[in-house]
């Protein structure tokens, strides 16, 4: 059954694809996805089981190629996965620490995103902000 107006795919521009493999690998392994496919210029992880999902990742090249990712900037602010328990989100945020990832704020409450959102926010090696949260939102 298709699901109408789910994300399909994304792809990420990054600035050195092997370190940013090394991360997705990880980061991405643990979310149930896999590495599907490697190319000159980057890498793509498939989502197992369910609707088809992907993320890819796209070496960066011409203008501006070697600048670090602005939240606050035209284009991606965060992105977020959903977690499984609140377990779930701790044992990611320990795989983080495993792997010296950048974490942005420790797994904690965050009542004023809903009565029960529990999240780590940590950044990808060009500085992206990801997330991974269980609970509901309060929108």
């Amino acid at each position: 059954m298709i699901m109408r107006g789910l994300v399909h795919h994304i792809d990420l521009t990054v600035t050195d694809k092997e370190r940013s493999r090394t991360f997705y690998d990880a980061v991405l392994g643990f979310l149930g996805y896999r590495r599907s496919a490697d190319y000159d210029h980057g890498s793509d992880w498939d989502r197992e089981g369910g609707p088809f999902h992907s993320i890819g990742i796209i070496e960066a090249h011409g203008p501006g190629a070697a600048r670090t990712h602005d939240r606050y900037a035209p284009g991606l602010h965060h992105l977020a996965w959903t977690a499984g328990s609140r377990d779930d989100v701790d044992a990611l945020h320990d795989l983080l620490r495993s792997i010296g990832a950048t974490i942005l704020d420790a797994p904690a409450d965050y009542p004023r995103y809903g009565p029960t959102y529990y999240a780590v926010f940590f950044a990808d090696p060009d500085g992206l902000k990801l997330e991974f949260v269980f609970g509901a939102t309060g929108k």
